[in-house]
């Protein structure tokens, strides 16, 4: 059985509902790009709101971190992840969920007790060592020398400076084939870190004190790749099962060994399948020079440099088998794959085509660049143009360079890449750091309003017109609908109206719980459907409006203000976007 599978029927019998995975696109969270942990999507749930389908939850969750991309290649960096949970929403504490995990791997997964090490809280001068979880683990068997008490760094979760915090408990595997140590040392990196059990214990308060919180919270966090490769005995995840397929194609195409190529191998089998994953979301997220469409087109141009590099035919459809292959052992789990398995195969075929283009031109860039040397040396400048702007792998200007009897500034190039990283980090810090990120009062009204733009559009341009997705800060909404040709003045005007009639009628907000099947029996609209549980949440607004939807939003329609559409623009083949304030 696969471990997403027993790990979901485990928890279960635990009481657990289970939640589906959300999109890898977060709705209507600024804050990130891509939801990159479990947690992410129930932030409004850990923060106190009432979760339709109780206090107990679990799920396996796709996340993307792009934070490690330097990194992919070596045995155990990944760009798209799944994390399995499970959460206690104000119900059980320390003693169950700890308990739990060591039934789960132990009894289920069969790990033996021997190969198991915990980290626990060391304390500070104003939170006491997490003793109460040490004293659960020794009960289950886990010696003192196996337990680790260690400091805010590694065992302390806190979202920012205030608010909701707690120690964790981190669990530990003996990865080596020889015998486990007596002692558990941290620092050796043969304990591989399996699974996290976070303690959402007390209110950090704005004084710097700690109070105990009333709604106490637990958040687990379990990695796929990583316990596959823990139960399979590797140390490269990338010859696990969860690859082994994949590499032995990306072989059989470039008629090359892995043991030979692992790093560009690696590279290519991590990023299609985050490249199907994106493209294949309900977002419909399409390569572009801003946000996720950036990234999903960085993936792809990376992919392809590095399958060129081990002479695979970048003109054949070798990607296309490689995505299908993708597609047919996640479509179980993520149903969206399949349907917009078309979606997934024109993003790469356009993308790649455009790339191509791009090759050439920055071929053309080299051989003029080189007549106007004036040694024999390129330097950094011209490496990272070539590099930038049409995406030459410094590897690739250095083959080129000695063809022609040149020589490279690769450490000039070094530089002016570390550089370019740590203007790119720092302008995407915000848009990846996600978490439980504060919800303003302007936040509220422009989520409300999404739901009065959506029926309005509805009325004006046709019932086809459903939410693809949305984007709000305290300063604006943008909302993508399915449309396939730009608004008149007049529609948009219309819409305007019609948006600003609601507003002043101070229709009626209303929050509402039924199932799924009853939600969209009355017409409810749902971004996406099928990823919602049997339980739902529904918000109606007077009787223009009803969505199944997280929340949060206002009151009474009269919060609003005035609705000022300030741009229209194209989204992508088939979506329109709509800029909006409120005044």
């Amino acid at each position: 059985m696969n471990i997403k599978d027993l790990y979901i029927d485990f928890f279960l019998s635990k009481g657990h509902k289970k939640l589906n995975s959300a999109p890898i696109i977060p709705e209507n969270d600024p804050t990130c790009l891509f939801n990159s942990a479990g947690m992410q999507p129930l932030v409004p749930y850990l923060m106190g709101q009432k979760h339709p389908l109780g206090k107990r939850l679990t799920n396996f969750q796709k996340c993307f971190r792009l934070t490690d991309l330097d990194q992919i290649g070596d045995k155990t960096h990944h760009t798209f992840f799944e994390m399995l949970g499970n959460w206690s929403l104000g119900d059980y504490f320390k003693d169950e969920s700890i308990r739990w995990s060591f039934e789960f791997l132990t009894e289920h997964l069969h790990i033996p007790v021997e190969k198991l090490a915990v980290s626990v809280f060391k304390g500070n001068d104003l939170v006491p060592a997490d003793n109460e979880s040490a004293d659960i683990w020794k009960s289950l068997g886990i010696p003192n020398e196996r337990i680790a008490y260690l400091g805010e760094e590694d065992n302390w979760w806190s979202p920012g400076p205030t608010g909701p915090c707690g120690p964790d408990s981190e669990i530990f595997y003996w990865s080596s084939k020889e015998p486990a140590p007596t002692k558990f040392d941290p620092k050796d990196e043969r304990w591989v870190e399996i699974w996290n059990n976070v303690f959402m214990q007390y209110n950090h308060k704005e004084d710097g004190s700690f109070e105990p919180l009333a709604h106490k919270n637990v958040d687990t966090g379990m990695g796929v790749e990583r316990v596959t490769a823990v139960l399979e005995g590797m140390d490269d995840n990338y010859q696990t099962s969860i690859w082994k397929d994949i590499i032995e194609k990306i072989e059989e195409v470039s008629n090359l060994s892995y043991q030979d190529y692992p790093k560009e191998m690696r590279i290519i089998a991590d990023h299609i399948r985050s490249i199907v994953i994106i493209s294949g979301d309900d977002a419909k997220i399409v390569p572009s020079n801003t946000d996720q469409g950036y990234i999903l087109r960085r993936l792809i141009r990376r992919m392809i440099r590095y399958a060129k590099k081990i002479n695979i035919d970048i003109n054949s459809d070798f990607d296309i088998e490689l995505a299908n292959m993708i597609i047919d052992k996640y479509k179980k789990y993520y149903p969206e794959l399949e349907k917009n398995k078309e979606q997934i195969f024109n993003v790469l075929t356009t993308e790649k085509k455009k790339f191509a283009r791009t090759l050439e031109k920055g071929l053309r860039e080299f051989d003029k660049s080189i007549k106007h040397l004036e040694n024999d040396k390129i330097d950094a400048s011209l490496a990272f143009k070539l590099y930038d702007t049409y995406g030459f792998p410094i590897e690739l200007t250095e083959e080129l360079a000695s063809e022609h009897h040149l020589k490279v500034d690769t450490e000039g190039f070094k530089q002016k890449f570390k550089e370019h990283q740590e203007k790119s980090r720092a302008g995407s810090k915000g848009k990846f750091k996600g978490g439980l990120s504060s919800t303003s009062e302007m936040d509220i009204k422009y989520h409300t309003a999404t739901h009065l733009l959506n029926a309005a559009l509805k009325i004006v341009l046709g019932s086809h017109v459903h939410q693809m997705g949305s984007n709000i800060t305290p300063e604006r909404l943008r909302f993508d609908f399915s449309h396939d040709s730009k608004m008149t003045d007049e529609e948009k005007r219309k819409t305007e109206q019609l948006v600003n009639k609601w507003i002043n009628e101070g229709l009626k907000v209303e929050k509402l719980e039924m199932t799924k099947e009853e939600a969209l029996k009355t017409g409810a609209e749902a971004m996406f459907a099928s990823k919602y549980a049997d339980i739902v949440t529904v918000y109606k607004i007077g009787d223009v409006s009803t969505e199944i939807c997280g929340g949060p939003h206002v009151k009474n329609t009269k919060e609003l203000g005035k609705f000022i559409i300030k741009k229209e623009e194209a989204s992508s083949s088939g979506v329109r976007r709509i800029k909006a304030i409120l005044e």
